[in-house]
């Protein structure tokens, strides 16, 4: 094809998003869910051009892959309504399916049905269909009615990237007798479901439609006419009884009536419609290939791969074959594909169900003398070619991996070398993915103030089982949580185990939803079993794993409470966030029930596990992710308080992460040291950082985020929005598909890049698909978006891109961008747009002290695509300092990557498609323009990096002068001037000690001893609150009127918790007053009259300064044999952070270490623990 650069000017095609649903006929952008949706919408338009008053009725329940189909079809209620489509989500799935069976059964009462008939939609993903087979085997035998219909939707997640396990529903539906089809693309389930009910309908079984995450996810162009399709009846089969549902029916007969007649009136069905057709075949064909569905995509572009189109075929001696309908497969045309062959390859993702059907169909012709070819698929023959018998090294397709162009293409490759057909090219090179190691991996975490970060604790030496949902979660954190059921068995594991363990209890954690789905159930079996256990009902008030749709019937804490009662549960508490909202509703709940704030669930949980029978704790509190978007609706409280990290204060202990687990705190990298701060951005004020035992938290009530951009940047002229337009760029021409790869962290806009790309190629009046994967992505996990464009469909095959064959990469975070799902999609000469401000990973919330290892991610990506095309852009600062918002981000590489002439779209096509997304267009348009911006003039835009803090210098490379002069200077605020000569003289005597001191050694004792004799006491952190550094942090962040408040626990006032501990609370502005008095007092510090100087902290504290002078000076002469124990002695405060009984404890454990390293270095063996060693080992 010769190449084809897009024409600027050209006009775009009209376009809006209601076309999906509101076009009659002609081309419209829709996903593979929306499709589904659609396809009630034609059936329903089919019916009524035929004279029949049918209605709908759509019921299941969600899971990935269709987790948002029944968010789309809420989305078009009034449409549904208007054609008498009913969408009831199912409380679990088998009963969805026996509501589908009732609206066949209508027709039983014609005289009572208020329409002809009911077409009826059940869905759910794999586990819900094995849940349902039962269900769906009573309701496929009973039938269907004759203007009715029921199709299966059966959504298999076939590598477990969103499931406990991965799935292939066929052989289910197959011992339900419930035929297959299997669409290959979007308009496929436009078409196959049209078929779908007509066979249905014609031979009165339901029909089972195949659905996987790489056509569900995939948003492409199709034809919505729904009259595109003609559905003739089976011609050379004819039926002679009456197919439909009837009662009575004997239950004896369904089965012969199903073998007898309704499955062969299936394949008279498939054959009159050519569900399964012969795509190429010649006369000299020699290996024919036979797949559908996403296999089909996959063989067509391994066939790209190899050099071999569809017009080459025969001269290659290749024949094809693409299957609609999968079971049971047609025999006829198995047959006439056959002839002449020498080899069958049956391409099929998981176990052999097509190849086994083919060697049924062919082995008769073997058997009687007559040429049959070789079928091969999962094996390559020979006489070990049994399923599980061929070794694994041995199988020319993996049944228990994913299955991808690639790998098809190398074993096509293998099979053409042994039939002597090697005229193809070769494969591009890339490395397996197995062995790609990727330096880090951004694995999925509770939301930021998620409910799961408190509620999935449990006490020490307590354990708990995980279950369904996003609490599963806590198997990856130290919780001592492990282990899983299938949804609904939560708990009920222990119901075996515990009659042989030592352990007298366990903690089961189960989902509001799961309870509401089956999971009452388990509890009901631990209660009849008598188990001591308790069930931790995690009540969110959302379904958050599937996108936050509400529980599918009425539930609330107080119900919940009574259903619990009702099933025999002994001892019911409730735990919050918030335990004022229950005053004077307490008798809505079950008889008994207590209340409890969620600082005492460690003292709930102990209690509860003493009790010898079933108990349940309720933990109420909405989800953080639905809470954020009820928000933006003003459907949901907006508390006016927001805290802000003092990092002057902070001591970058991290308990305020302890507390809360939550990945809104974030590193501070400053000179003293790593601090922390809080992403306002992603912040969903929960408020349990503020519990960490720190007065560093500054509480903001009132005011707003300043979402101003930030005018007038050093090296910066003014709004960059508002510059002359650059020039527009070279844009790369399309020959074949082009291919775009986005990725990022999920929850930021990385699916909306690559849908704004697929909705301006539709504009363009091009061809794309956009396939999202997502997974556990809105949980702060990776995400990929696959574009790729073509001015033919049929360029495009397999919506995911292939390993090495991407033109560009839009890299939204650079640890994603490393990973080996987008490096081994990366051509050799991609050009890639990569942003190189990082985000934490989960892996900052279980280590204080984790470093990103940025120079390995780099390195990684530079591997894949040459360093020549390697663009790094700080999309995030820029996004930060001139629109106000990290959110920004990606619009902003979007812009760049086009700029830089990587994106084969036009500008009005570009700009038009962000206007149709309809967010926040005018803020989307101007990061898209600054963008484009940096590319022309990247130091004109951005001279240093912006921060969130940008008070605190930023330290570079240290120089031990410079350092001393800088720690000099702040003893001299924190204390005064013969305080900072005593720290100075100390320096000179280490210094002049004439030792030879390794690298980093005078750098560790300088920094170090400041540390511990700038200890923050009471007098200073009333200094560092009362500071003007402070006031403009606060004033970076915001807007408006504010009041500032500060989260403290003084130790002569601070109550205990229930844990012993004291506890924080909330001082209002006057307490700035207090600390302006308090900070001008530091006179006192150390003398008589210090009245906090006599605490058992202070006295530690200035006895650690003492004590680590005096293990400097011993270990001095040693330092030329034991360099680096001397090294790491003096580092030992490094590990000192914190206050109160979080730096006690810390002090205890350095003291240990320090007494261990001096007996080592000095040979003199640990000196002994003093008695204050001996205090301080009690008090932590």
């Amino acid at each position: 094809m010769s190449e084809v650069a897009p024409a600027p000017g050209a006009l775009l095609r009209p376009a809006k998003l209601e076309d999906r649903y509101q076009l009659d006929r002609g081309p419209a952008y829709i996903s593979g869910s929306q499709a589904l949706v659609r396809l009630l919408l034609n059936q329903s338009a089919r019916d009524r051009a035929a004279g029949l008053n049918t209605g709908g009725f759509v019921s299941g329940y969600r899971g990935s892959p269709l987790s948002g189909l029944d968010q789309t079809l809420w989305g078009i209620q009034k449409l549904l309504k208007e054609r008498q489509i009913e969408f009831i989500p199912g409380l679990n799935e088998d009963l969805a399916a026996t509501a589908c069976w009732g609206t066949q059964q209508l027709m039983q009462h014609p005289e009572e049905a208020t329409v002809d008939g009911v077409f009826a939609m059940w869905y759910g993903k794999g586990p819900g269909v094995d849940r349902s087979a039962d269900a769906l085997k009573h309701a496929n035998a009973a039938g269907t009615s004759a203007h009715g219909g029921a199709l299966v939707l059966a959504a298999d997640d076939h590598t477990a990237k969103s499931s406990s396990f991965a799935h292939q529903s066929e052989q289910l539906l197959v011992a339900s007798f419930i035929p297959i089809l299997y669409p290959s693309n979007v308009q496929e389930y436009l078409d196959y479901g049209i078929h779908g009910w007509a066979m249905s309908r014609a031979s009165g079984l339901w029909v089972g439609l195949k659905c996987v995450g790489d056509i569900v996810e995939t948003t492409s162009i199709a034809d919505v006419d729904p009259f595109r399709v003609e559905c003739r009846p089976p011609e050379d089969f004819k039926a002679t009884e009456d197919v439909h549902i009837r009662w009575p029916d004997v239950w004896a007969t369904q089965e012969p009536r199903i073998v007898r007649t309704k499955l062969p009136l299936a394949l008279s069905y498939c054959r009159a419609n050519a569900l399964n057709r012969i795509v190429a075949k010649g006369a000299g064909s020699r290996i024919g290939i036979i797949a559908g569905g996403k296999p089909y995509n996959d063989v067509r572009e391994a066939l790209g791969l190899l050099g071999i189109g569809e017009q080459d075929m025969d001269a290659r001696g290749i024949a094809l074959l693409k299957l609609g309908m999968v079971w049971p497969l047609e025999p006829q045309i198995i047959r006439e594909f056959a002839q002449g062959l020498d080899e069958i390859f049956v391409v099929e993702e998981k176990r052999a169900l097509i190849e086994q059907q083919v060697k049924d169909i062919l082995y008769p012709l073997a058997a009687s003398g007559e040429k049959a070819p070789q079928v091969v698929g999962k094996s390559s023959g020979g006489p070990q070619c049994a399923e599980f018998e061929i070794p694994y090294e041995q199988r020319l397709l993996r049944g228990d991996a994913e299955l991808g162009p690639v790998d098809i293409a190398a074993a096509l490759q293998a099979r053409l070398h042994a039939a002597g057909m090697d005229a193809c090219q070769a494969l591009p090179s890339t490395p397996e993915k197995g062995k790609l190691l990727a330096p880090l991996m951004r694995t999925p975490y509770f939301c930021s103030g998620c409910p799961h970060n408190s509620s999935t604790k449990v006490p020490e030496g307590s354990r708990a089982t995980a279950g369904i949902g996003c609490h599963y979660m806590a198997n990856w954190m130290d919780r001592r949580t492990e282990s899983y059921t299938h949804m609904g068995g939560e708990g009920a594991p222990w119901v075996g185990q515990s009659r042989f363990s030592k352990r007298p209890h366990m903690f089961a954690n189960m989902g509001d939803g799961t309870f509401f789905h089956s999971g009452s159930l388990s509890i009901r079996q631990a209660v009849a079993a008598k188990t001591p256990m308790t069930f931790k009902v995690l009540f969110n008030d959302a379904t958050a794993l599937t996108g936050g749709q509400p529980h599918d019937g009425p539930l609330t804490a107080p119900m919940l409470t009574q259903l619990l009662h009702a099933e025999g549960v002994s001892r019911i508490v409730v735990v919050s966030d918030d335990v004022e909202k229950y005053k004077g509703h307490e008798t809505a709940f079950a008889p008994g029930t207590t209340f409890h704030h969620r600082r005492d669930l460690d003292a709930v949980q102990r209690e509860l596990r003493e009790l010898p029978f079933v108990t349940a704790l309720v933990y109420d509190q909405t989800c953080a992710a639905e809470k954020r978007r009820r928000r933006k609706r003003n459907k949901y409280p907006d508390p006016p308080v927001r805290y802000v990290i003092n990092p002057e204060v902070c001591e970058g202990c991290g308990d305020c992460t302890v507390k809360s687990n939550c990945v809104s705190i974030e590193p501070l990298e400053t000179p003293l040291g790593r601090k922390r701060q809080i992403n306002q951005s992603s912040c969903n004020k929960d408020y349990s950082c503020a519990d960490g035992f720190c007065p560093s938290f500054v509480a903001v009530e009132g005011g707003a985020l300043r979402k101003k951009p930030v005018a007038s940047a050093a090296g910066a002229e003014g709004d960059p929005a508002a510059w002359p337009e650059p020039s527009h760029p070279q844009l790369p021409a399309l020959h074949s598909s082009y291919a775009v790869l986005v990725n990022g962290i999920g929850g930021t806009g990385v699916l909306t890049i690559g849908n704004i790309l697929g909705m301006a190629a539709h504009l363009q009046g091009l061809h794309c698909s956009v396939m999202d994967m997502a997974g556990l992505a809105q949980k702060g996990g990776a995400v990929w978006s696959h574009v790729r464009i073509a001015t033919s469909a049929e360029d495009i095959h397999a919506p995911r891109i292939p390993d090495a064959t991407a033109d560009a990469l839009i890299g939204g975070d650079l640890v994603v961008s490393a990973h080996p799902d987008s490096v081994s999609r990366l051509k050799p000469n991609c050009r890639a747009m990569v942003n190189t401000n990082v985000s934490p990973t989960s892996d900052f919330q279980r280590n204080r002290d984790f470093s990103m290892p940025n120079e390995a991610l780099w390195a990684t990506i530079e591997q894949a695509c040459a360093e020549k095309n390697l663009a790094k852009i700080p999309a995030h600062d820029i996004a930060v300092r001139y629109c106000g918002d990290s959110v920004y981000a990606n619009m902003i590489l979007l812009g760049a990557a086009w700029q830089a002439g990587q994106v084969p779209l036009s500008h009005d096509a570009l700009r038009r498609a962000i206007e149709l997304n309809g967010q926040a267009v005018e803020a989307n348009l101007r990061a898209f323009k600054i963008g484009r911006q940096y590319v022309v003039s990247p130091q004109r835009l951005v001279a240093k990096p912006a921060a969130v803090v940008q008070w605190l210098p930023r330290g570079g490379k240290e120089n031990v002068p410079q350092l001393v002069q800088d720690r000099h200077d702040r003893l001299v605020a924190y204390q005064g001037s013969s305080y900072a000569l005593q720290y100075e003289g100390f320096l000179r005597k280490v210094g002049s000690s004439g030792a030879a001191m390794p690298d980093g050694y005078e750098q560790a004792v300088a920094k170090n001893l400041f540390k511990l004799m700038a200890y923050k006491d009471e007098y200073e952190v009333a200094r560092l609150h009362s500071s003007a550094e402070l006031r403009k942090l606060i004033e970076s962040q915001f807007d408006g009127e504010y009041k500032v408040g500060f989260s403290l626990a003084p130790p002569l006032f601070a109550r205990r918790g229930s844990d012993g501990l004291p506890r924080k609370q909330l001082y209002g502005g006057w307490m700035a007053s207090a600390f302006t008095v308090l900070a001008k007092l530091k006179f006192l510090r150390g003398t008589l009259f210090d009245p906090f100087g006599y605490t058992h902290e202070r006295r530690t504290e200035r006895a650690l300064i003492d004590e680590y002078k005096k293990g400097i000076q011993a270990t001095l002469p040693f330092i030329a044999t034991h360099p680096k124990k001397c090294l790491e002695l003096a580092r030992i405060p490094e590990q000192i952070r914190g206050f109160g009984h979080v730096k006690l404890k810390a002090i205890g454990e350095a003291r240990e270490r320090q007494r261990a390293l001096l007996g080592e270095i000095t040979g003199k063996g640990a000196p002994p623990m003093t008695h204050e060693h001996r205090l301080q080992g009690a008090s932590s």
